[in-house]
């Protein structure tokens, strides 16, 4: 067998994938978060040429209550909605932990031609 097929997995359609990544973060660093009534969030968004459409890719770990407020403001009321041309959201809650991810290509007021945010509370 080659090297370059070492690491190929044809169920998984190819070697790159994180799957348990989202449930290790939660895991670990949410309930670490938690246990101080934290949370962390951060987004990138970018304006589509030649639209007033941007794309946004945003997430959040913490507490329960705090995960989808420290999302950007021009995300909020999107996570698990479907007002966009593409809005794809997941959230995983493990005890008093969520983890949070957005994912937006669609028209956002407020959001800028070039965003970056970082956000904790």
């Amino acid at each position: 067998m080659s090297d370059k097929r070492r690491g190929y997995r044809p169920w998984r359609g190819g070697t790159w994938g994180c799957g348990c990544t989202s449930v290790v973060v939660v895991l670990t660093a949410g309930l670490i978060l938690s246990l101080f009534n934290l949370a962390i969030g951060l987004g990138a968004s970018v304006r589509i040429p030649f639209t007033s459409s941007n794309l946004t890719i945003a997430g959040s770990v913490g507490t329960k209550n705090k995960a989808p407020e420290v999302l950007p403001g021009y995300t909020q009321g999107r996570l698990g909605g479907n007002q966009n041309f593409i809005n794809q959201s997941s959230t995983l809650t493990i005890g008093p932990a969520e983890g949070a991810v957005i994912v937006v290509l669609g028209r956002q007021e407020g959001a800028n031609v070039i965003d970056f945010h970082l956000e904790a509370r």
